[in-house]
């Protein structure tokens, strides 16, 4: 699969890692990204590992409070969002 991300979800990565570096420390907003990668990573090579939620798909991250949220068209696997797990669930039902 190839991996597709929305600019919407390209700013929720960057404003979260930036948060974690200023708030805790540079290493843990470069762990964020590096968690982020490897979920990504592991999504193309199993795309269908995230659960089914809200005509899509979610794919929590390890050691941070957000989710993935992908579907797959064709051969592209879309990232729509990156989800913090206590923001309100759905907000980005409206992208593509």
């Amino acid at each position: 699969m190839t991996p597709s991300v929305s600019p919407d979800a390209d700013r929720e990565l960057s404003a979260s890692s930036i948060f974690y570096a200023r708030e805790a420390n540079a290493e843990v907003g470069l762990a964020f990204i590096l968690e982020y990668e490897r979920a990504l990573a592991l999504l193309c090579s199993n795309p269908n590992l995230g659960a089914l939620w809200r005509n899509r798909r979610r794919f929590a991250l390890r050691k941070f409070p957000y989710s993935i949220i992908y579907y797959l068209r064709g051969d592209e696997l879309r990232v729509v969002a990156l989800a913090h797990h206590r923001r309100r669930p759905g907000y980005w039902g409206g992208r593509m």
